[in-house]
């Protein structure tokens, strides 16, 4: 899309107010709204805006950050058609005073591990499960955890009472330029999946970002809270964030794909998967950013607990679909949809890269139900578990040889310092459990 495309859509819309969006690096939304009279400015990336006022960016004495838009993102809002007025927005990265990329910009981050894979002879493409739960609001629109429906796995009306806000988020989402390929009631009672076609990474992290800010703009609308919280209700399913990838060449033919292998697999794509069960718990703090996100990574709830791969084994935090051809891929199971998705992709890239170069063979596939092995028989294939914490996966995002040069040492530092001061803060809690447990005791 140009610049002039644009500015007729704003005349053609009455776009009135324009959003210049961007995230922090824990993946959280950001935006600077400006009217009309400012487009022309905000399209030459000229407006500027405070980057000590968020989260990891810069120092007080560094905050002057220019915003510049990616043109390709621009999209009318279609719930803010109101009275012949509409609102846009557009993704921007985050730029210098000096004209030079800001190195704690997570979606320029992402572009540099794009274009250090882009020397290799790959692109990676990304497709996303994101899923999440509708909860009900109390009498003060607070959010309760009191599930909208009680409906299960693939239900239909009338179990499925979120079907009416979930094919309305559908239609706002193919308003928007999203591919929807399915939709369906998860597991969990008030749990809900949309599935939208894969992109660039780069692509899929916008459109990631964006499907969360529309989930929860529209469920508002319902009455509802939509969370993707990691493991909202204990002893029901928690909600995973299913991330399929792929190399491609730069002929554009898909690197994982071998038809004389038993599997169908390259060797490229059997090294990819040992690049990621390699570093599988040195990304977790990325994949898996929360203390909450280690209530989902337990045995019994249909989480992948456990570092192995398999073809249609689901018990395995990565697997192979049974799709060939071009949609040849891998499916790592255990990111979560709270993680910065520019991150999460940039992490899982380089893992798999670094098997790549490295010339990594995976461990055997595992096509059994891991949850029933022994703990002898699981030692014996050389199956390890995912960090049981949040505090297990920073020492393990520490030791991890790649996470400097995939996030660069400035997102690293930032990211890690935060992470640490959430744990703290969680450690010394006095929780609900504790008090349940000890105080008639003791």
């Amino acid at each position: 899309m140009t610049k002039a495309q644009i500015k007729k859509i704003i005349k053609d819309e009455n776009v009135e107010f324009f959003r210049l969006q961007f995230v922090d690096i824990f993946g959280f939304m950001k935006n600077v709204a400006i009217p009309k009279s400012q487009i022309d400015k905000a399209l030459d990336g000229k407006m500027m805006f405070d980057g000590s006022s968020i989260d990891g960016f810069a120092r007080i004495n560094e905050s002057d950050m220019y915003l510049k838009p990616d043109f390709d993102t621009f999209t009318v809002l279609p719930w803010r058609k109101k009275e012949g007025r509409a609102a846009a927005r557009i993704i921007c990265d985050i730029y210098l005073p000096d004209g030079t990329p800001f190195v704690g910009c997570p979606r320029g981050n992402l572009k540099r591990v794009m274009a250090e894979a882009k020397k290799m002879g790959y692109t990676m493409n990304v497709g996303t499960e994101a899923e999440f739960f509708l909860f009900n609001k109390d009498e003060n629109g607070v959010a309760t955890t009191e599930t909208h429906d009680n409906a299960g796995y693939f239900s239909v009306d009338a179990d499925d009472e979120g079907i009416d806000c979930r094919r309305e988020i559908i239609e706002t989402l193919e308003v928007m330029g999203f591919e929807i390929e399915a939709s369906h009631h998860e597991v969990a009672e008030g749990q809900h999946e949309i599935n939208f076609k894969y992109a660039d990474a780069v692509t899929a992290a916008d459109n990631t970002t964006t499907f969360k800010w529309v989930v929860k703009t529209i469920a508002k609308k319902y009455g509802l809270h939509a969370t993707f919280m990691p493991k909202p209700v204990f002893g029901i399913n928690g909600s995973g964030m299913h991330t399929n990838q792929s190399l491609f060449t730069g002929k554009g033919e898909n690197a994982f794909e071998n038809k004389k292998d038993k599997m169908g697999l390259s060797k490229t794509a059997y090294q990819y998967i040992a690049g990621i069960i390699k570093n599988a718990r040195g990304f977790a703090a990325v994949t898996n950013p929360l203390v909450n996100s280690y209530k989902r990574l337990v045995p019994g709830y249909e989480a992948p607990v456990y570092v192995a791969w398999s073809g249609p084994n689901r018990s395995a935090m990565l697997r192979i679909p049974a799709a060939r051809g071009m949609s040849t891929r891998v499916e790592v199971r255990c990111p979560d949809p709270t993680c910065n998705p520019y991150l999460a992709f940039a992490m899982m890239m380089n893992s798999g890269l670094d098997g790549i170069k490295n010339k990594l063979t995976p461990p055997a596939s595992v096509d059994k139900d891991i949850y029933g092995m022994s703990a002898q028989d699981m030692k014996k294939a050389k199956i390890v578990s995912m960090p049981a914490n949040l505090k297990e996966a920073i020492d393990a995002l520490k030791k991890n040889p790649i996470a400097k040069e995939t996030l660069g040492g400035h997102i690293l530092d930032r990211y890690i310092a935060a992470k640490e001061a959430e744990w703290d803060s969680y450690r010394i809690a006095v929780t609900d459990w504790e008090v349940d447990n000890y105080l008639n005791i003791y």
